[in-house]
């Protein structure tokens, strides 16, 4: 039994040593990138040679080398000239809670295999509802990532707005839904798995600041009900993903109370500006949603994938999966909160509440109101030095962290700047010093950025101009 890799693997002696040397990995690796001794955010490679290097290592590498070169072959979300994806530099003390939610393994589907981390998601869920501006029918729960929750919320406005019981019966007639044409594209996915087809999403065109047109949401309404559609929902975006503009939430409010349709917020970027004093406007009108997502990993500082779905009317959320497993769920004559697998599309999942609740027992409040403003407030900044360069080009004012733009040559007609915008972003992907993303808009080839770290300054964003200039007229 002395050489049984089944002890081996559960060894407490390697399991110490190991852990301890990958802490000390991680602190200086911390320490690296946000003083920026690691002078690349990522070091490049492509897929295929990427895919041979991990066949190799799998065969021919050495252990103690493992967590070393994950840490030096992935991205750097700490490092100040990461100004990418809209994933957050995580708060250290999270990888922690990380750990120890990986190790206990509490699946959370009922109660007795996750009593701590049950208690504190009820705990943290209530407090959110109540920053939303509900009262105490109002009920959330954690769930992986903002896709899954968006598809629950429209799951469960199904359940409460459709007039037949499509959950048991299947589908008797067209739905629909009403989303804006720059909504994250989980919406279009959502509605897709749950049947409603092409015709179902009911694109709703937006304004020249990119923003729902609320203007064309009565049109857009009567035409999908003289086309036999039964319209059961309407998502606002708080913001959409592309340009991080904000819809009009108070208006899509006030419509859907008027036709009487299921109000749900997609606030996973966005959502986490009811903590900010100076930004909380952005969001007027999130407390006439019925459904709200806010994603903990994006603008939280938490772990991915950590996100909040919460309720106006927290009974609703508990008709969305009607579905028995007598082995594992009981009938109760009261509020079942704590069996967290009648309410979520997941049957096991981890304890994400740790890091949401160790943030707020360690730090408050106040680290989200904190980091929030200051990443808007550099989104701001960014743009007043953008207006001052000539050869950039903004697609729209900033509303929150994400800001595109485009570099720009009089000579150029637009087809040959998406080209040369293209390439650009390519070279630096290749270089590496910084890491940006791109997007399209109205078929212009914007370089777009996500201001996630909290040590980037507006002398890196000037940086970045520069460097763009630099590579732009090396082609």
């Amino acid at each position: 039994m002395k050489d049984s890799l089944l002890l081996k693997a559960y060894s407490e002696n390697d399991f110490k040593r190991i852990g301890e040397k990958l802490l000390e990995q991680l602190s200086v690796h911390l320490s690296n990138t946000i003083n920026e001794n690691n002078s690349k955010v990522i070091n490049w490679n492509t897929p295929e040679n990427e895919l041979l290097f991990w066949q190799n290592f799998l065969e021919k590498g050495n252990t103690e080398d493992f967590f070393n070169e994950i840490i030096q072959r992935t991205t750097h979300t700490h490092h100040p000239k990461y100004v990418g994806h809209q994933v957050g530099a995580t708060a250290p003390i999270t990888a922690l809670t990380s750990l120890v939610s990986s190790f206990l393994n509490n699946g959370m589907a009922v109660y007795e295999m996750g009593m701590s981390p049950t208690a504190m998601e009820r705990i943290v869920t209530d407090q959110i509802c109540e920053k939303i501006g509900w009262d105490k029918n109002a009920r959330g729960l954690l769930t992986s990532g903002g896709t899954l929750a968006n598809l629950t919320a429209l799951l469960t406005a199904r359940k409460a707005k459709v007039s037949h019981d499509v959950w048991n019966e299947g589908h008797t007639k067209p739905l629909g839904i009403l989303v804006s044409e720059e909504a994250h594209y989980c919406a279009d996915r959502a509605a897709k798995i749950m049947g409603l087809g092409e015709k179902g999403i009911i694109k709703i065109p937006v304004t020249v600041n990119f923003n729902m047109d609320v203007q064309k949401l009565e049109t857009a309404y009567r035409q999908a009900t003289e086309n036999g559609i039964e319209i059961f929902a309407i998502i606002g975006s708080a913001p959409s993903t592309a340009t991080g503009i904000y819809d009009d939430l108070d208006a899509i409010g006030d419509f859907a109370q008027d036709h009487n349709l299921w109000f749900h917020v997609d606030g996973a970027h966005g959502g986490a500006a009811i903590y900010s004093q100076k930004y909380s406007y952005l969001l007027k009108g999130i407390e006439k949603a019925d459904s709200v997502v806010i994603d903990g990993h994006k603008m939280m500082l938490m772990p991915t994938i950590t996100t909040a779905l919460l309720f106006k009317n927290g009974a609703d959320s508990h008709g969305t999966f009607s579905q028995k497993a007598d082995y594992l769920l009981n009938d109760t004559d009261h509020e079942d909160w704590y069996n967290g697998g009648k309410r979520t599309f997941e049957c096991t999942k981890n304890m994400m509440s740790l890091h949401w609740y160790v943030l707020l027992k360690f730090y408050g409040e106040g680290l989200f109101d904190e980091f929030v403003t200051r990443q808007y407030n550099l989104a701001r900044d960014f743009e007043k030095t953008l207006y001052s360069h000539p050869n950039f080009e903004l697609a729209v004012a900033p509303q929150s962290n994400i800001l595109c733009f485009r570099y720009i040559n009089e000579q150029l007609s637009d087809s040959e700047l998406n080209h040369l915008n293209s390439k650009i972003r390519q070279t630096l992907l290749e270089d590496g010093e910084f890491y940006l993303v791109q997007t399209k808009l109205n078929g212009i080839h914007y370089l777009r950025t996500s201001l996630m770290n909290p040590f980037t300054t507006i002398t890196h964003l000037k940086g970045l101009l520069e460097k763009i200039k630099t590579v732009a007229k090396s082609f």
